[in-house]
């Protein structure tokens, strides 16, 4: 039988991570593809044929008909295409709930993934010029987002903590969530940041202990001090 589809990205990409606990949970095949290299692979021809973007990483489902890219769309997708639908989306009747989740789903995007990225690129794969400026600019703007997202799991004055943001299971706002968040956690969110955010440390070490996420994420590592450039 055919798998369910196939995932072109390099090596660890958390996005694709999060491809695999939802594959998991909905009893989904989803293959890596082989000897995929970036910079490489998909500037082939033949990857751009199907994906002209050239982006990672990029969906092609089992039986060649469809080709995704977008990390939230892919996920949304694999979410969707087994019998826990339901839980990892909310109830198709349940616009409310729903929401929810892809108010947190475009969070993780907009707010998380945007704003690590950079210092990702400046401070840890030197892929651009470190700027003091930027890096100073995108750490107060994930500080901001950590303090909503403080509010969120803590509740009205952190009486009650909240083990997930939406309902009472994971859904697919938690594991978009903290998907990038653990990997925020080893080069930008250190211990002089979390000591303000008591929830969302409680929050993620709750999440990825989840064998649920402990199916694709490696244990997860708490810096002390962040990554800066030079």
């Amino acid at each position: 039988m055919a798998p369910f589809g196939r995932v072109y990205s390099y090596p660890n990409n958390y996005r694709v991570l999060r491809l695999h606990v939802l594959a998991a949970l909905n009893d989904l095949t989803l293959e890596d593809a082989p000897d995929f290299q970036v910079g490489v692979t998909n500037r082939t021809p033949e990857f751009l044929a199907k994906f002209p973007l050239g982006k990672v990483p990029a969906f092609e489902s089992g039986d060649g008909t469809l080709h995704l890219t977008e990390g939230q769309a892919i996920a949304r997708y694999v979410a969707e295409s087994g019998p826990r639908a339901a839980q990892l989306l909310g109830d198709p009747e349940d616009t409310t709930t729903r929401a929810l989740v892809e108010q947190w789903a475009c969070f993780a995007t907009q707010e998380l993934e945007a704003n690590l990225t950079p210092s990702l690129l400046m401070c840890m794969y030197k892929l651009v010029p470190y700027d003091e400026t930027r890096y100073a600019h995108h750490v107060a703007a994930y500080e901001r987002a950590l303090g909503a997202l403080e509010a969120a799991v803590s509740g009205p004055g952190g009486e009650k903590k909240k083990k997930f943001l939406v309902g009472e299971r994971l859904t697919l706002a938690d594991v978009m969530v903290a998907g990038v968040l653990q990997l925020a956690t080893r080069v930008l969110v250190d211990a002089e940041m979390r000591k303000v955010l008591p929830g969302v440390e409680a929050y993620l070490k709750g999440i990825m202990e989840l064998p649920e996420m402990r199916v694709a994420f490696p244990p997860l590592e708490l810096c002390e001090v962040r990554a800066k450039g030079q």
